[in-house]
């Protein structure tokens, strides 16, 4: 069953690797990592004092139910998920299991590709910025007349670097991307994003929810096989929209941390550390948020949701 308590940050008895905006990365042994998915959340590139309930559990059972579908089209990093397997793999996790569990992924260590892999079906966010001020997107042009919000036919495969802590993701062309890890590979890489998007797209449409774009990561395991790393389909790498509000011309409603953003919008606040305190129904909004696109997209309650196995363990 889903833990009540939150996690703004986990202290386990192993190596930390990285503490992200969102996740803590361990190193279990030279090729495992566990990575834990807090609680914590981020506006504006700058991490927020209060944890949402059940974040991080969302996004590590979503991504985990993405994977268990996509086996067949893509390999990917999950050992284990199920706290009672990761256990089983590592008994010394269980004294921390009440931190972790639900919310840490057992992974296979890989080389990251240093690309992001960005997949936009509707044109919003910083592409619509870019386009709305040049009517181009990283610098190359798209169709005239396109309004925001609206649908892209096709898909458009838009890459990004991936920053550094505190700076922002950079728009590159499918050209930059070719330059920085050869051609074969960004064809790969391409090919690969664009079905993922589209399997996403179609199971979401099922579920009456728009998948606006996505953003995935891939890297090179220890056999120099490539696969799908990190989150995947997740609130937080997505922009979900509910079908029945959504209208060209104008910003959309989100099943993520919207409620967030609008409130932070209505402060006179930089954007800048050191953030203003989240109010409590700002945290309860976005909670709910949270757990609306995890039910609306797996058609169970978070908290009655089983985590799946994957390889040996099914």
């Amino acid at each position: 069953m889903s833990d009540q308590s939150t996690v703004h940050r986990s202290d386990l008895d192993l190596p930390l690797l990285h503490r992200g905006k969102v996740r803590d990365v361990y190193e279990v042994d030279e090729g495992t990592l566990l990575m834990v998915a807090s609680d914590r959340v981020s506006a504006f590139d700058v991490v927020l004092p209060q944890p949402i309930p059940h974040k991080g559990e969302v996004l590590t059972l979503v991504t985990a139910w993405w994977l268990q579908q996509l086996e067949d089209t893509v390999p990917h990093h999950i050992i284990a998920v199920d706290p009672d397997k990761i256990i089983e793999r590592h008994p010394e996790l269980s004294g921390s299991r009440d931190v972790w569990a639900r919310r840490a992924m057992l992974v296979h260590r890989t080389q990251p590709v240093l690309v992001e892999c960005v997949v936009r079906g509707y044109i919003s966010g910083s592409a619509w910025k870019e386009y709305s001020r040049s009517g181009t997107l990283a610098g190359e042009g798209l169709p005239e007349g396109l309004q925001e919000s609206q649908k892209l036919d096709p898909a458009i495969f838009s890459p990004a670097t991936k920053a550094q802590e505190g700076e922002h993701d950079e728009n590159i062309t499918f050209g930059q991307t070719k330059e920085i890890l050869g051609d074969a590979l960004a064809e790969r890489l391409k090919d690969l994003s664009l079905r993922i998007y589209g399997y996403g797209r179609d199971v979401a449409n099922e579920r009456d929810i728009i998948l606006a774009d996505t953003k995935f990561e891939f890297g090179f395991d220890t056999d120099g096989q490539l696969i799908i790393i990190d989150e995947v389909l997740t609130p937080d790498s997505s922009r979900f929209w509910p079908k029945e509000s959504y209208g060209v011309g104008r910003g959309q409603p989100s099943l993520d941390k919207q409620p967030i953003r609008d409130w932070l919008d209505t402060l006179d606040w930089d954007k800048s550390p050191p953030p203003p305190d989240l109010p409590d129904d700002i945290v309860d909004a976005a909670s709910s948020r949270y757990k609306e696109v995890f039910k609306r997209l797996t058609g169970t309650a978070l908290d009655e949701y089983r985590p799946p196995h994957f390889g040996e363990d099914r």
